[in-house]
C-alpha cells in the first residue's frame, strides 16, 4: 500500500541521529541526505523522509501510495481532485527521482501532501 512517509522535522541532524539508532535493530539505514532531507530505510530503498521545517506551517505528513502503473496515478490525480483536493504536482516522470520514477501530487483537506507513484 504504501511507497514511502514523509515527516517535517525541526531539527533534521537531531531527527536523524534518532531514527539512525532506532531503525538500525529494524535492519534500517541511513541512504540520500544533505542540509534538507534525509532518507531511511533498507539498504538502497530509503521510505522515510525527513524534511527540514525551516519555518515551514500545516501538518506537513507526505504519504506516498504504490500505484500499480502509470494509468492508476492518472486515476489517482483525477479522482482525488474531483474529491476536493488540490493539485501538487500533476502526473507525469519525475526523472529527478529515479528514471523510472512516474507520480502525482495533491494537497489533501488537511494540507498533507498525498502521492501515487509507480516506481
Amino acid at each position: 500500500m504504501y511507497d514511502h512517509l514523509g515527516l517535517k522535522v525541526k531539527d533534521l541532524a537531531a531527527s536523524i541521529r534518532f531514527y539512525e539508532v532506532a531503525l538500525a535493530p529494524l535492519g534500517h539505514e541511513l541512504g540520500s541526505h544533505d542540509d534538507t532531507c534525509a532518507g531511511l530505510g533498507p539498504k538502497g530503498a530509503p521510505a522515510l523522509w525527513l524534511y527540514a521545517t525551516k519555518g515551514a506551517k500545516g501538518p506537513g505528513t507526505h504519504i506516498a501510495f504504490r500505484a500499480a502503473d502509470h494509468r492508476a496515478v492518472d486515476a489517482f490525480y483525477q479522482a482525488g481532485l474531483k474529491a476536493g483536493a488540490k493539485d501538487n504536482g500533476g502526473p507525469g516522470p519525475r526523472p529527478d527521482y529515479s528514471p523510472t520514477y512516474y507520480a502525482a501530487f495533491l494537497i489533501d483537506p488537511d494540507g498533507n501532501n498525498v502521492e501515487a507513484v509507480c516506481p
